[in-house]
């Protein structure tokens, strides 16, 4: 897995719209080389920001929308438009206003498909085994860029603090008992998000700081999620100052734009 590498923002709205850049010049560059691009979702207060900001520049018609495979890193097991869905924000901040291939968007079901959270998870898992490719060496696609959100607990994705999902090998497993609600939530493992050549990690506030501290350090992905968030190729931490306050001295490459 690469080493992380960090970028540091003077707050939370300039943050937003300079991940937001850097996912558009990704998804360009990738499209130019290999004609699609995949893209990993996430939720959270600057998730959603970094979607709005994307739809708001005219730079976003750069992308070739038809041949962007997304998915998500995690979902609250709700129904479909359940405000508190991720899938909902993201279509509301960014996808209902660009020209994506509906077949394209890999959602994670909810109670009103007649699934479990169990059931659900495994058809998540056998979609993405179904878009892996040779090149992949295993059974999920190698996402070009997966985003995560970090809690204030170091958690990504719903991979929560000593929880069994952190041991689990499968690509998507359902948790129960999530410290915050709802309790039920599908989430991709960590060995499914160290499949992606590029990890981006988006975090905001000093209520972040100490859990970045860790997940830059050597602690263990049991009990901080977040040092696991690695890419095969290339991992970022892109933070704003705030979040950024209590990381020490050569831990990590920082860089102010």
């Amino acid at each position: 897995m690469s080493v992380p590498n960090v970028v540091v923002h003077r707050d939370a709205d300039i943050l937003a719209k300079a991940v937001a850049a850097r996912i558009i010049t990704r998804l360009v560059d990738v499209q130019a080389a290999k004609g699609s691009a995949s893209l990993v979702l996430t939720g959270g207060t600057v998730g959603i920001a970094t979607l709005s900001a994307i739809a708001a520049t005219p730079a976003r018609d750069a992308v070739d929308w038809r041949h962007l495979d997304i998915w998500w890193g995690d979902e609250r097991y709700l129904p479909a438009g359940d405000p508190e869905r991720n899938e909902t924000g993201a279509r509301q901040a960014l996808l209902d206003h660009v020209d994506v291939d509906p077949e394209r968007v890999h959602v994670m079901l909810g109670p009103d498909s007649g699934l479990s959270a169990e059931e659900s998870a495994e058809a998540y898992a056998a979609e993405l085994q179904k878009a892996a490719r040779p090149e992949d060496h295993g059974p999920v696609p190698s996402f070009d860029v997966t985003l995560l959100g970090m809690g204030p607990d170091a958690h990504v994705a719903s991979l929560f603090p000593g929880m069994p999902a952190l041991y689990d090998t499968r690509a998507a497993v359902a948790v129960h008992g999530s410290p915050k609600p709802p309790p039920t939530r599908i989430s991709l493992t960590l060995p499914a998000i160290q499949a992606s050549r590029e990890v981006w990690v988006v975090a905001a506030g000093e209520e972040k700081s100490g859990a970045v501290r860790l997940a830059l350090s050597e602690s263990g992905h049991v009990q901080v999620p977040a040092a696991g968030a690695r890419g095969r190729l290339r991992t970022l931490f892109l933070l704003d100052r705030a979040a950024a306050g209590k990381i020490p001295p050569g831990l990590g490459r920082i860089a102010s734009p």
